[in-house]
């Protein structure tokens, strides 16, 4: 089938036939498109062939690789066997443990005692992470390059992910407010503070309690989410 190109992806058009795709097919970004286009720090592209252009999207191009591929042997993005991701300080995961859990899953997980946990990413299957953040952001979860500070054969950059809260996220009802987090990234070890995103998210009253102090939810999730070690 053929597929217009997107010029933030790469290996998103012109793929052999046998590629195995998690939802039938390759997938769109139209609307995910539009909004980094509407709200991404600069006001301009970065320039064609810059460095910061391509770390973008290769960065995007894995994303995409990750959330709509169900085979390794499709990747073009990274080594299978040699890969790992690193998140806060945590054992690695393999290529193969990544794709399993998906990016959410991956990204989320924590040491903190079950009843401290603001998303239980072990209780979640990579199909139930996805619509769940599907859900919350209806227009999808922007993501831009801010600052690449050096460049190969180890690259450190600063990105911003974001996303407007419009649908509900476990029960929790819509502000419709922006949520945004800020990272940095060191090849592929991630260091962040999951707060940020889940304090967002977690800020709209629960569906079964509307009258409890938002507020209260915001501080709990922050003091929650310490950096993993």
């Amino acid at each position: 089938m053929a597929i217009r190109k997107d010029k933030y992806r790469s290996f998103l058009h012109d793929e052999p036939d046998n590629i195995q795709w998690r939802h039938g097919g390759p997938p769109t970004y139209d609307h995910v498109n539009k909004l980094y286009e509407q709200g991404r720090t600069k006001a301009c592209e970065w320039p064609e062939g810059s460095l910061e252009e391509t770390v973008q999207n290769a960065i995007k191009s894995w994303e995409m690789e990750l959330s709509h591929k169900t085979r390794l042997q499709d990747f073009n993005t990274i080594n299978p066997h040699n890969f790992k991701f690193f998140v806060n300080g945590r054992e690695g995961l393999s290529a193969e443990e990544t794709l399993s859990l998906g990016s959410y899953n991956a990204l989320l997980g924590s040491s903190l005692p079950e009843e401290l946990k603001p998303y239980k990413s072990d209780k979640e299957t990579f199909e139930s992470s996805h619509e769940a953040f599907k859900s919350a952001f209806p227009r999808g979860f922007a993501w831009e390059v801010i600052k690449v500070y050096t460049g190969p054969p180890e690259i450190v950059f600063k990105f911003r992910h974001w996303g407007f809260f419009e649908g509900p996220f476990k029960g929790h009802i819509p502000t419709g407010k922006m949520v945004d987090d800020s990272m940095k990234v060191e090849e592929v070890e991630i260091y962040y503070d999951p707060a940020e995103l889940l304090g967002g998210l977690l800020s709209g009253k629960h569906a079964n309690n509307p009258i409890e102090d938002d507020s209260t939810k915001v501080s709990e999730a922050s003091q929650g989410c310490p950096f993993s070690k």
